[in-house]
């Protein structure tokens, strides 16, 4: 192989210029694999091996000590934060006297987005990498590998490598060119837009406002403010926030030109807030948080005015995020997602291969079944 492998723990051992010229050089990829979000993820502590996730980036150099090829890469110690549920695999380990854990994950922590995981400048160097994963996770002791959210065409090379595939669902909006809210309104039966108009009502009957700021117009306090939001829907869920304040500032200052908050006030105080990510063609549905209970608050500051901002800047695509048939009324339609699995112990393969076969069927009638329900009218 023409290529110096290279385990890294850190980001800064690849450095920003080197892997944001990787990144770029991919087909599609996104704001989240960008040396700004993950390194942001990993200093503010949010994804350390403290949490859980401990980094163990693949990287491959040439004969001139250029990068290669690169793989995000994490041991990992649980299964939170990943979006991609393999907790039943994990109690079958355990109830069989087996350790599931440490395994190995390649995936954005925390962001349920597909894009490109095996970062290559060209197929030589990509076909390389995967054959370093596939040696990495079977010299290592660990119990498996999963590689999340890969694009169609990575996921077949991963198959071909001996991963199973498993796929599943998301919703995301798509723009055909709609020159405002009511003229996308008007495509969908006329249910839908009844509802929506009547969702968006309610929060301005309830003397609700609100306001985009752009990321380079986000004050400190704003994002004190939305830290806050964040941390109290977590709270109010019973659960931990995976995110801190430090991990928003990062961004903050760094990815200035990916960043939307939307911020609902009431009476001149702000009682909720949501935050999207997006680039010139794609917004990602990310965070959201409301110190108050107003009804189709979240509606309103997750999806309407992100939808709007998406129709005035020529955005083509929104991706919702993770899990959600209610998007469907929205304006949203299923989109298949694959995740690729590889599992040391032979019986555990062969079981879970099993599983994902009867699942895929499963799945399969499942997305049939949403576009017969879908909600556009006839024709639009």
């Amino acid at each position: 192989m023409n290529y110096r492998t290279h385990i890294v723990s850190s980001l800064s051992e690849i450095g920003q210029a080197d892997w944001d010229t990787l990144v770029a050089q991919q087909q599609a990829p996104n704001p989240f694999l960008s040396f700004a979000f993950l390194h942001a993820l990993h200093e503010s502590g949010s994804a350390t091996p403290e949490t859980g996730w401990q980094p163990q980036y693949i990287a491959l150099y040439d004969k001139d000590e250029r990068l290669a090829a690169a793989l995000p890469l994490y041991v990992k110690g649980h299964s939170y934060g990943e979006y991609v549920f393999d907790w039943a695999w994990a109690n079958a380990y355990q109830e069989h006297g087996l350790d599931y854990y440490p395994k190995l994950l390649s995936a954005i922590p925390f962001t349920p987005v597909s894009g490109p995981r095996l970062l290559a400048r060209d197929a030589d160097a990509r076909a390389a990498l995967v054959d370093v994963l596939v040696k990495t996770q079977k010299a290592t002791e660990v119990s498996s590998t999963h590689v999340l959210f890969p694009p169609d065409e990575q996921a077949k090379q991963l198959a071909d490598a001996g991963f199973l595939l498993r796929s599943g669902v998301q919703f995301h909006w798509m723009n055909a060119g709609y020159a405002t809210f009511d003229e996308f309104l008007a495509t969908l039966e006329q249910k839908k837009r009844k509802n929506i108009r009547a969702e968006r009502r309610k929060v301005r009957e309830a003397g609700v406002t609100l306001r985009r700021v752009r990321g380079p117009d986000i004050t400190d306090e704003e994002w004190r403010f939305f830290a806050r939001c964040y941390r109290n829907t977590y709270s109010e869920h019973f659960s931990k926030p995976y995110l801190n304040l430090d991990f928003f500032r990062r961004i903050g200052k760094t990815m200035q030109d990916n960043l939307l908050l939307v911020i609902a006030e009431r009476d001149g105080h702000p009682i909720a807030a949501s935050l999207v990510v997006h680039d010139k063609t794609t917004l990602y549905g990310r965070y959201w948080g409301a110190l108050e209970h107003v009804p189709c608050l979240h509606f309103e500051t997750a999806y309407y005015q992100p939808l709007e901002f998406c129709i005035e800047q020529g955005i083509l695509v929104f991706e919702g995020g993770a899990q959600g048939e209610h998007k469907m009324a929205r304006g949203f339609l299923p989109t298949r997602t694959w995740s690729a699995h590889w599992l040391a112990h032979p019986s555990f393969l062969d079981a879970v291969a099993r599983f994902l076969e009867r699942e895929a069927g499963g799945i399969d009638d499942y997305i049939d079944e949403l576009n017969d329900r879908n909600p556009f009218r006839t024709g639009s």
